[in-house]
């Protein structure tokens, strides 16, 4: 084996911004697979676009909370720093992720992100972000739905069989009402965040249609990007990392060698989100 690695300049260089204290720990035993990933994720994705560092490292901490891909969390939350979140956004991506992952999946993350953040000094808890009670949680939940989705979803909760009409109760208290309505992160960045979470889960055909229309009604009512908008960007800044997931939109997806496009600006961004989180849930990615 080759003792010369020959990693880019560009790769080098946006290698030595995020982690300069170190690159990923596989750098000393994997020197040949280190060379192909650091010029792929570090050259040609991140240099592909024009995605900010927040909104891509948003994008990848996400996708590695829904693909249970805690070691590679914990390497990646002081670059995400370095590229500027506050341990506050980082906290919002792990506790949002709850909602979408289940407890069970999440609690390793919580506390590697609180292991992490104690080494570097940060006190905890940090600052309260919740800006609801147990007793106004479920009206701005609903709320919350409303102007992600529209008026239709005003009396959601009151709506379908009696036997299951409890469900949406939840998702609209704990789900929204919970989560939705913290600080730290934007409805923006939260539709964002939810789309990579199920994507990075192996599928966005069931429970991912709610996010990405959600995004396509908030588009044009409140500034938040529909579905052709920042998500698919943010799946592009993941390719490097998780299991390659069934993300269908429309008639096509992954699976079938296509996604949906439409020929314009907003179609290329979903292309370019697509491939970001094929990055981070692809074990055969690419």
């Amino acid at each position: 084996m080759s003792e010369t690695v020959n990693i880019s300049e560009k790769a080098q260089a946006t290698a030595q911004r995020l982690f300069p204290e170190g690159g990923l720990s596989l750098g000393a035993t994997d020197p040949e697979f280190i060379e192909r990933h650091a010029n792929f994720a570090f050259d040609e994705v991140m240099n592909h676009g024009d995605m900010d560092d927040r909104t891509r490292f948003l994008a990848i901490l996400a996708t590695l909370v829904g693909c249970q891909g805690v070691d590679l969390f914990e390497e990646m939350v002081p670059a995400a720093m370095n590229a500027g979140l506050t341990p506050v956004e980082i906290k919002e991506v792990v506790y949002q992720a709850v909602a979408y992952c289940g407890i069970g999946r999440v609690y390793p993350f919580i506390k590697a992100a609180n292991a992490l953040f104690a080494d570097k000094g940060i006190d905890l808890p940090l600052p309260p972000q919740a800006t609801t009670t147990v007793e106004t949680r479920m009206e701005a939940g609903i709320q919350a739905q409303v102007d992600i989705f529209g008026e239709g979803m005003r009396h959601f909760t009151e709506s379908g069989p009696e036997e299951t009409r409890h469900i949406n109760g939840w998702l609209a208290d704990n789900c929204f009402g919970d989560y939705y309505t913290r600080k730290g992160l934007d409805l923006k960045q939260r539709e964002m965040i939810t789309f990579c979470f199920l994507a990075a889960q192996g599928g966005l055909r069931a429970p991912a249609h709610s996010p990405r229309r959600g995004q396509h009604e908030c588009g044009q009512r409140r500034g938040i990007p529909h579905r052709r908008g920042v998500p698919v960007p943010a799946l592009h800044r993941l390719s490097p990392e998780p299991q390659r997931p069934a993300v269908r939109a429309g008639s096509g997806g992954p699976a079938e060698g296509r996604i949906e496009v439409a020929g314009n600006q907003e179609s290329e961004q979903r292309r370019r989100c697509f491939f970001c989180c094929l990055f981070f849930i692809c074990p055969a990615s690419f």
